[in-house]
Protein backbone atom coordinates (compact mmCIF):
# COMPACT_ATOMS: atom_id res chain seq x y z
CA UNK A 1 0.00 0.00 0.00
CA UNK A 2 2.86 2.33 0.84
CA UNK A 3 4.35 1.78 -2.60
CA UNK A 4 1.07 2.79 -4.21
CA UNK A 5 0.93 6.04 -2.25
CA UNK A 6 4.56 6.79 -3.09
CA UNK A 7 3.88 6.19 -6.75
CA UNK A 8 0.82 8.47 -6.70
CA UNK A 9 2.77 11.19 -4.85
CA UNK A 10 5.63 10.92 -7.34
CA UNK A 11 3.17 11.24 -10.20
CA UNK A 12 1.53 14.27 -8.63
CA UNK A 13 4.95 15.85 -8.01
CA UNK A 14 5.88 15.21 -11.63
CA UNK A 15 2.66 16.78 -12.84
CA UNK A 16 3.25 19.80 -10.58
CA UNK A 17 6.79 20.27 -11.88
CA UNK A 18 5.56 19.92 -15.40
CA UNK A 19 2.89 22.57 -14.78
CA UNK A 20 5.47 24.93 -13.26
CA UNK A 21 7.81 24.32 -16.18
CA UNK A 22 5.06 25.07 -18.70
CA UNK A 23 4.43 28.39 -16.96
CA UNK A 24 8.07 29.35 -16.44
CA UNK A 25 9.69 28.24 -19.69
CA UNK A 26 7.91 30.82 -21.92
CA UNK A 27 8.94 33.56 -19.51
CA UNK A 28 12.50 32.29 -19.34
CA UNK A 29 12.58 32.00 -23.12
CA UNK A 30 11.38 35.58 -23.46
CA UNK A 31 14.05 36.80 -21.05
CA UNK A 32 16.73 34.96 -23.00
CA UNK A 33 15.49 36.46 -26.27
CA UNK A 34 15.52 39.97 -24.81
CA UNK A 35 19.04 39.42 -23.44
CA UNK A 36 20.21 38.14 -26.82
CA UNK A 37 18.67 41.10 -28.65
CA UNK A 38 20.25 43.51 -26.16
CA UNK A 39 23.65 41.87 -26.55
CA UNK A 40 23.39 42.04 -30.33
CA UNK A 41 22.30 45.69 -30.13
CA UNK A 42 25.30 46.58 -27.95
CA UNK A 43 27.65 44.73 -30.27
CA UNK A 44 26.10 46.40 -33.30
CA UNK A 45 26.34 49.85 -31.73
CA UNK A 46 29.97 49.32 -30.76
CA UNK A 47 30.75 48.01 -34.24
CA UNK A 48 29.00 51.02 -35.79
CA UNK A 49 30.94 53.43 -33.59
CA UNK A 50 34.22 51.70 -34.37
CA UNK A 51 33.51 51.77 -38.10
CA UNK A 52 32.37 55.41 -37.97
CA UNK A 53 35.50 56.41 -36.05
CA UNK A 54 37.73 54.62 -38.55
CA UNK A 55 36.06 56.37 -41.51
CA UNK A 56 36.22 59.73 -39.75
CA UNK A 57 39.90 59.20 -38.92
CA UNK A 58 40.70 58.44 -42.55
CA UNK A 59 38.84 61.49 -43.88
CA UNK A 60 40.36 63.70 -41.19
CA UNK A 61 43.85 62.60 -42.18
CA UNK A 62 43.02 63.20 -45.85
CA UNK A 63 41.85 66.72 -44.99
CA UNK A 64 45.12 67.46 -43.16
CA UNK A 65 47.08 66.16 -46.12
CA UNK A 66 45.03 68.20 -48.58
CA UNK A 67 45.44 71.39 -46.55
CA UNK A 68 49.19 70.92 -46.20
CA UNK A 69 49.37 70.38 -49.97
CA UNK A 70 47.59 73.69 -50.62
CA UNK A 71 44.27 72.13 -51.63
CA UNK A 72 42.19 74.26 -49.27
CA UNK A 73 38.82 73.55 -50.89
CA UNK A 74 39.35 69.79 -50.66
CA UNK A 75 40.32 70.13 -47.00
CA UNK A 76 37.20 72.19 -46.26
CA UNK A 77 35.00 69.61 -48.00
CA UNK A 78 36.54 66.69 -46.10
CA UNK A 79 36.43 68.45 -42.73
CA UNK A 80 32.84 69.37 -43.47
CA UNK A 81 31.96 65.72 -44.05
CA UNK A 82 33.70 64.69 -40.82
CA UNK A 83 31.89 67.51 -39.02
CA UNK A 84 28.56 65.98 -40.06
CA UNK A 85 29.54 62.49 -38.90
CA UNK A 86 28.84 60.60 -35.69
CA UNK A 87 32.38 60.30 -34.33
CA UNK A 88 32.37 62.92 -31.58
CA UNK A 89 36.11 63.38 -31.26
CA UNK A 90 36.83 63.79 -34.98
CA UNK A 91 33.68 65.85 -35.47
CA UNK A 92 34.86 68.33 -32.84
CA UNK A 93 38.38 68.48 -34.27
CA UNK A 94 37.10 68.99 -37.81
CA UNK A 95 34.78 71.80 -36.74
CA UNK A 96 37.69 73.47 -34.96
CA UNK A 97 39.76 73.37 -38.14
CA UNK A 98 36.89 74.94 -40.07
CA UNK A 99 36.60 77.60 -37.38
CA UNK A 100 40.29 78.36 -37.70
CA UNK A 101 39.87 78.91 -41.43
CA UNK A 102 37.00 81.32 -40.74
CA UNK A 103 39.30 83.26 -38.40
CA UNK A 104 41.85 83.48 -41.20
CA UNK A 105 39.10 84.86 -43.45
CA UNK A 106 38.15 87.51 -40.81
CA UNK A 107 34.73 85.88 -40.29
CA UNK A 108 34.71 85.92 -36.51
CA UNK A 109 30.99 85.27 -35.98
CA UNK A 110 31.06 82.17 -38.20
CA UNK A 111 34.24 80.97 -36.48
CA UNK A 112 32.71 81.35 -33.02
CA UNK A 113 29.64 79.39 -34.12
CA UNK A 114 31.84 76.53 -35.35
CA UNK A 115 33.96 76.55 -32.19
CA UNK A 116 30.84 76.44 -30.02
CA UNK A 117 29.48 73.53 -32.06
CA UNK A 118 32.83 71.78 -31.66
CA UNK A 119 32.70 72.25 -27.89
CA UNK A 120 29.19 70.82 -27.78
CA UNK A 121 30.18 67.79 -29.85
CA UNK A 122 33.39 67.01 -27.95
CA UNK A 123 33.47 63.76 -25.95
CA UNK A 124 35.65 65.21 -23.17
CA UNK A 125 37.04 68.45 -21.77
CA UNK A 126 40.45 67.99 -23.37
CA UNK A 127 38.92 68.51 -26.80
CA UNK A 128 35.90 70.55 -25.70
CA UNK A 129 37.78 73.12 -23.63
CA UNK A 130 40.21 73.67 -26.50
CA UNK A 131 37.24 74.66 -28.66
CA UNK A 132 35.77 76.84 -25.89
CA UNK A 133 39.10 78.60 -25.45
CA UNK A 134 39.41 79.24 -29.19
CA UNK A 135 35.92 80.70 -29.20
CA UNK A 136 36.81 83.01 -26.32
CA UNK A 137 40.05 84.15 -27.95
CA UNK A 138 38.15 84.92 -31.15
CA UNK A 139 35.87 87.26 -29.16
CA UNK A 140 38.56 88.70 -26.91
CA UNK A 141 38.83 92.06 -28.69
CA UNK A 142 35.13 92.68 -29.25
CA UNK A 143 32.89 90.95 -26.70
CA UNK A 144 31.80 92.67 -23.46
CA UNK A 145 33.64 91.56 -20.34
CA UNK A 146 30.51 89.88 -18.90
CA UNK A 147 30.30 87.61 -21.95
CA UNK A 148 33.98 86.76 -21.71
CA UNK A 149 33.65 86.08 -17.97
CA UNK A 150 30.75 83.70 -18.58
CA UNK A 151 32.75 81.82 -21.20
CA UNK A 152 36.10 81.69 -19.41
CA UNK A 153 35.37 81.33 -15.71
CA UNK A 154 34.26 77.66 -15.94
CA UNK A 155 37.48 76.87 -17.80
CA UNK A 156 39.61 78.19 -14.92
CA UNK A 157 38.26 75.69 -12.39
CA UNK A 158 40.55 73.12 -10.78
CA UNK A 159 41.04 70.08 -12.96
CA UNK A 160 40.20 71.73 -16.26
CA UNK A 161 42.92 71.02 -18.85
CA UNK A 162 43.59 74.61 -19.99
CA UNK A 163 42.91 76.54 -16.79
CA UNK A 164 46.11 78.60 -17.05
CA UNK A 165 45.36 79.66 -20.62
CA UNK A 166 41.77 80.51 -19.65
CA UNK A 167 43.01 82.55 -16.67
CA UNK A 168 45.32 84.42 -19.04
CA UNK A 169 42.49 85.16 -21.47
CA UNK A 170 40.33 86.35 -18.57
CA UNK A 171 43.13 88.66 -17.41
CA UNK A 172 43.43 90.19 -20.88
CA UNK A 173 39.64 90.60 -20.94
CA UNK A 174 39.86 92.61 -17.71
CA UNK A 175 42.67 94.63 -19.23
CA UNK A 176 40.54 95.38 -22.28
CA UNK A 177 37.65 96.37 -20.02
CA UNK A 178 39.86 98.84 -18.13
CA UNK A 179 40.05 96.77 -14.92
CA UNK A 180 43.80 97.20 -14.50
CA UNK A 181 43.88 96.11 -10.85
CA UNK A 182 41.93 92.93 -11.56
CA UNK A 183 44.05 92.17 -14.61
CA UNK A 184 47.29 92.68 -12.69
CA UNK A 185 46.08 90.38 -9.93
CA UNK A 186 45.28 87.66 -12.46
CA UNK A 187 48.65 88.07 -14.18
CA UNK A 188 50.36 87.70 -10.80
CA UNK A 189 48.46 84.46 -10.16
CA UNK A 190 49.42 83.15 -13.61
CA UNK A 191 53.08 83.72 -12.79
CA UNK A 192 52.67 81.49 -9.73
CA UNK A 193 50.62 78.70 -11.32
CA UNK A 194 52.47 75.40 -11.58
CA UNK A 195 50.62 74.42 -14.75
CA UNK A 196 51.24 77.71 -16.57
CA UNK A 197 53.61 77.47 -19.51
CA UNK A 198 56.71 79.59 -19.90
CA UNK A 199 55.04 81.62 -22.63
CA UNK A 200 52.11 82.43 -20.36
CA UNK A 201 54.46 83.52 -17.57
CA UNK A 202 56.42 85.77 -19.92
CA UNK A 203 53.24 87.40 -21.25
CA UNK A 204 52.01 87.88 -17.69
CA UNK A 205 55.22 89.67 -16.70
CA UNK A 206 55.08 91.84 -19.83
CA UNK A 207 51.45 92.75 -19.13
CA UNK A 208 52.27 93.64 -15.52
CA UNK A 209 55.08 95.87 -16.73
CA UNK A 210 52.66 97.66 -19.09
CA UNK A 211 50.17 98.16 -16.28
CA UNK A 212 52.82 99.45 -13.86
CA UNK A 213 54.19 101.87 -16.45
CA UNK A 214 50.75 103.25 -17.23
CA UNK A 215 50.97 102.23 -20.89
CA UNK A 216 48.22 99.63 -20.55
CA UNK A 217 45.56 102.33 -20.25
CA UNK A 218 45.87 103.05 -23.96
CA UNK A 219 45.66 99.39 -24.96
CA UNK A 220 41.85 99.10 -25.37
CA UNK A 221 41.72 102.18 -27.60
CA UNK A 222 44.61 100.88 -29.71
CA UNK A 223 42.98 97.49 -30.17
CA UNK A 224 39.59 99.00 -31.05
CA UNK A 225 41.23 101.34 -33.57
CA UNK A 226 43.05 98.43 -35.14
CA UNK A 227 39.80 96.45 -35.41
CA UNK A 228 38.10 99.42 -37.11
CA UNK A 229 40.70 99.52 -39.86
CA UNK A 230 39.60 97.98 -43.17
CA UNK A 231 41.15 94.61 -43.97
CA UNK A 232 44.18 94.72 -46.24
CA UNK A 233 43.51 94.45 -49.96
CA UNK A 234 44.53 91.11 -51.41
CA UNK A 235 46.43 91.70 -54.63
CA UNK A 236 47.14 89.07 -57.27
CA UNK A 237 50.76 87.96 -57.64
CA UNK A 238 52.86 90.56 -59.42
CA UNK A 239 50.29 93.34 -59.02
CA UNK A 240 51.47 96.77 -57.91
CA UNK A 241 49.52 98.61 -55.18
CA UNK A 242 47.73 101.79 -56.32
CA UNK A 243 49.89 104.88 -56.07
CA UNK A 244 53.08 102.87 -56.28
CA UNK A 245 53.09 102.31 -60.02
CA UNK A 246 56.62 102.71 -61.42
CA UNK A 247 57.20 106.01 -63.15
CA UNK A 248 58.28 106.06 -66.74
CA UNK A 249 62.00 106.48 -67.15
CA UNK A 250 63.05 109.88 -68.54
CA UNK A 251 63.73 109.81 -72.24
CA UNK A 252 67.33 110.09 -73.21
CA UNK A 253 68.27 112.70 -75.76
CA UNK A 254 69.66 111.41 -78.98
CA UNK A 255 73.42 111.79 -79.33
CA UNK A 256 74.28 115.23 -80.58
CA UNK A 257 70.83 116.66 -79.90
CA UNK A 258 70.64 120.02 -78.12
Amino acid sequence: MVDVFDEVEEQLRSERYKSIALRVLPILGGVLVVALVAALAVWGYQHFRSQAAAEASEKYAQAIEAFNAGRRDDAIRLWGEVGQGSSKAYKSLALQHLGGLKIADNKTAEAVKLFDEAAEAAPNNIIGDAARLKSAFALLDTAPYKDMEARLTPLTEEGRPYRAEAREALAFSKLMAGDLAGARSDFTVIGLMADAGEGSRQRAEAAKALIDSGSAKALPAIVKAAIALPPPVQLPPGAVPPGLAPQAAPQQSAPGAQ
